[in-house]
């Protein structure tokens, strides 16, 4: 290896811990005052860096959450990718991804509490349907298609094109169940989990047979119903 490829490694890997100090402190202060009494420059202070250092990072604090966004699906993916090689059933799959998201998460109960404050309004960046959030969402969106594609049940098409986005929101109401668990270790919310997916399932495997078919139409429209309430940028990626 060259020296300058030496240099260039060697740069990386400290660009890449500063990245992670600013994004650490940040969540950390999130968690302690709240998303709107946190400051960029109040972040690059605490973590020892200069302003525009952590700008040059992180463009706003809009940013360094959607950083945090991408960083738990990034864990999820390796959590939940090896163990869906082994299961078969869509029941399996599905909780499969739904456990391991819960794992992913864990560490972070009491922040996911207060960023939720923020995260909750319909207008906020931070919020789950917003266009800011589209590259994770649609990347999440894409775990739930692999569920399905890789399931031996046999879905109606116009069932399995939308199921992933399905499972998806479905996915969200159960974070917000979590977020709000006060059980020891969130035992409710893994209950939950098996309940709805077992619940899920049987409603899938109903749902596909041929005499539902007027019902699974008239529940489809629902989904359209759905991304109405979308920001226009969202509805188009999904469609």
């Amino acid at each position: 290896m060259t020296a300058k490829r030496k240099n260039r490694k060697t740069t990386k890997a400290k660009g890449d811990q500063t990245k992670s100090l600013i994004l650490d402190t940040a969540l950390e202060m999130v968690r302690e005052r709240g998303y709107e009494n946190t400051t960029m420059r109040a972040i690059a202070e605490m973590a020892g860096v200069s302003l525009g250092n952590a700008y040059y990072y992180f463009s706003s604090k809009e940013h360094l959450v959607q950083a945090f966004y991408q960083q738990l699906h990034e864990s999820h993916l390796a959590a939940a990718l090896p163990s869906l090689e082994l299961e078969k059933t869509l029941k399996a799959r599905l909780l499969t991804v739904m456990r391991s998201k819960i794992e992913t998460l864990k560490p972070y109960h009491k922040f996911a509490g207060v960023l939720f404050k923020t995260a909750a309004n319909p207008q906020s960046p931070l919020n789950p349907f917003a266009d800011e959030s589209d590259p994770v969402r649609q990347q999440s969106i894409q775990l739930f298609e692999k569920v399905v594609e890789g399931t031996q049940a046999r879905i109606p098409k116009d069932l399995r094109a939308e199921l992933p986005y399905l499972l998806w929101v479905y996915h969200m109401g159960i974070i917000l169940f979590w977020i709000h668990d006060a059980s020891p270790r969130q035992r409710r919310t893994y209950r939950m989990i098996d309940h709805t997916v077992d619940l899920l399932d049987k409603l899938i495997h109903v749902a596909s047979n041929p005499f539902m078919r007027p019902l699974r139409k008239q529940a489809l429209r629902m989904v359209d119903e759905i991304r109405e309430s979308l920001p226009d940028e969202a509805k188009s990626e999904e469609t």
